[in-house]
């Protein structure tokens, strides 16, 4: 009996060890050498000081700045914990709001959000993106479309002429891998700081 379970055991233990020990350590090893700083979270700094990742998006409120996608993330109500409250990209709980297009409280909200918008810039359509959530919630990246769209309202904020915004975005525009895959793309966080190193207006 001993000497048919002993193989079992030596191979559980031997299985373990390998996939759950050596070949991640291996693989971060690797990353870490062939990809620093993708290993590292992409992150990006300014003056010294992390301020983000390029693969996370952050809430930006300001009139000043970019706006990226609606985020459905949450996070534990602080006074209940039994409960949640809205915690736009908060990388601990990605996910969507797993709302059906015909569920009232996505519907109100999208109304709400498209009205909004266009008040800011009635000139054009509204870009889906800007009203609709990603499925992890933590999206960082916008359509070129919906970088313009804002173009009007951060001029204005920031008494900056509205072609130098435009050049701005299609400076920090990413086209498709390889030329074949995704569609053209702008990172909010990347984008805002460099409008930040823009000259006042």
């Amino acid at each position: 009996m001993l000497r048919e379970i002993r193989p079992a055991i030596v191979v559980l233990i031997a299985l373990t060890l390998i996939t759950g020990l050596v070949y991640p350590l291996a693989m971060t090893g690797i990353a870490q050498v062939i990809f620093p700083r993708q290993a590292q979270g992409s992150m990006v700094e300014r003056d010294g000081h992390v301020v983000g990742s390029a693969l996370i998006g952050q809430n930006f409120i300001s009139d000043k700045y970019f706006h990226g996608r609606p985020s459905a993330t949450t996070a534990p109500d602080p006074n209940d914990p039994t409960k949640t409250v809205a915690a736009p990209y908060n990388a601990a709980n990605s996910g969507g709001s797993n709302l059906g297009p015909s569920n009232k409280a996505l519907i109100e909200r999208v109304q709400g959000d498209l009205d909004k918008l266009k008040q800011e810039n009635p000139s054009i359509p509204v870009p889906a993106d800007l009203v609709t959530t990603s499925a992890s919630g933590l999206d960082p990246e916008i359509s070129p479309e919906a970088a313009l769209f804002q173009v009007p309202r951060i001029a204005k904020a920031r008494n900056l002429p509205e072609n130098r915004i435009r050049e701005l975005v299609a400076e920090q525009t990413e086209g498709r891998f390889l030329g074949l895959l995704g569609e053209p793309r702008v990172n909010v966080l990347l984008l805002n700081l460099a409008l930040d190193r823009l000259p006042a207006g």
